[in-house]
């Protein structure tokens, strides 16, 4: 009798096991029926606005591994999700519902995003879970960029976060991705902190904090760019300058295109480091134009067409080029550019509105995700492009 309950508890293991394993596969495919059926932006724009606030108030884990076997272990190991991809997953998202609102009156989107603060801020302003990785920069801009929050309401919180970036500040005088990697600079730190600290320099009187912004991107221009084509590697030495992983690394494009225009836009016409910036938007741009296919995506390496397309690239850099665009001198090219990524996004957004195909979360520098599935982070930066180009074009009786 004993051996018999305990071989029916090995069965029932195995039956929740594989009904674990295969539920993420199975909303896959169901969710792929009839994807790419939006030809109108202003209902994409609907449908994924409405998908995101969804996701706002509860954010859709994002794995750490690749595996799709036995993924109950790794959550029981707590090796499934970690919380410091979830706060850029949450940042984009939080960036695309802001730009949606300052366009739309919407109650409900500002209530959403409420509850969402109340979650991660106390009464006093201040972080409930502390902070330790500068990803959490990325989640403080999308904050401090809200219209409708004071900045007083949040500034213990945005002093934590400066204060984290100085405890990772190197010998070179720019800030490394972790504590555990003082030598390597990766192109992804300069998505998660410069727009944080040209925002919060701007807003509390640091002109320190702008200076360190523009020195993180033109360091990484000087250092970590393949020169015939200025597109970035994944990270690089700061010792030797010694490239690390690949070059044309797709959301890594992202990474670096969202630090710099964000950085850029921000600054004021007279400011100092304006020109210095405007100048490297104008070459980014150019280059990474070149590598965008004829379906309006970047492929996940975007030097090789035989790639899959990411969707997390042509979200991110959909949103660049709309911002460079508003530079007389290139702005037919990236509007044009813009709008293929847009239509590509178009195509692969499901019915639910959730966008699908984007690459998921690098192992480490040159171990790159094989799996492509909907990420919070695509559907953010989505959100924030078709808004962006909706109200920069549209309001002068543009066809859609």
């Amino acid at each position: 009798m004993v051996i018999q309950i305990l071989l029916y508890l090995i069965a029932a293991a195995a039956i929740i096991a594989a009904a674990i394993d295969l539920i993420p596969v199975w909303k896959s495919w169901f969710g792929r029926i009839r994807i790419g059926r939006y030809d109108d932006r202003r209902a994409w724009s609907r449908a994924l606005t409405a998908r995101g606030l969804a996701w706002l108030s509860r954010i859709p884990a994002v794995k750490v591994t690749d595996n799709t076997r036995l993924i109950a272990l790794d959550m029981l190991q707590g090796n499934y999700t970690k919380s410091a991809i979830q706060h850029w997953q949450e940042a984009a998202l939080l960036l695309g519902l802001g730009e949606y609102l300052r366009h739309n009156d919407d109650p409900a989107a500002r209530e959403g995003i409420r509850r969402f603060l109340d979650s991660k801020l106390d009464g006093s302003g201040r972080w409930k879970e502390q902070p330790k990785h500068v990803d959490t920069a990325i989640l403080a801009y999308a904050i401090l960029s809200l219209d409708f929050i004071g900045s007083d309401r949040v500034e213990p919180a945005m002093h934590a976060v400066w204060e984290l970036i100085r405890e990772h500040l190197g010998t070179d005088g720019t800030v490394s991705y972790r504590q555990s990697v003082k030598g390597y600079r990766y192109v992804d730190t300069v998505g998660f902190i410069c727009p944080f600290l040209v925002a919060y320099g701007l807003k509390y009187g640091r002109p320190e904090c702008v200076d360190l912004a523009v020195k993180q991107i033109t360091e990484y221009e000087q250092h970590g760019m393949l020169q015939a084509h200025h597109i970035p590697v994944h990270a690089y030495n700061v010792e030797n300058r010694v490239p690390l992983g690949l070059y044309g690394w797709g959301r890594g494009l992202g990474w670096f295109a969202i630090g710099l225009i964000d950085a850029w836009s921000q600054l004021p016409p007279d400011h100092r480091h304006k020109p210095v910036l405007e100048r490297s938007v104008e070459r980014y741009a150019e280059a990474i134009m070149r590598f965008q296919q004829p379906d309006g995506s970047w492929r996940w390496t975007v030097t090789r067409g035989e790639c899959r397309p990411d969707s997390s690239s042509a979200a991110t850099l959909a949103w660049f080029l709309l911002g460079a665009s508003a530079i007389g001198r290139i702005s037919a090219e990236c509007r044009l550019s813009a709008e293929a990524a847009i239509r590509y996004l178009m195509g692969v957004t499901r019915r639910s509105g959730a966008v699908d195909f984007s690459q998921g979360d690098t192992k480490d520098i040159g171990v790159y995700s094989t799996l492509f599935d909907v990420l919070p982070f695509t559907q953010g930066y989505a959100i924030r492009a078709v808004n962006r180009y909706l109200n920069t074009f549209h309001e002068k009786g543009e066809p859609r």
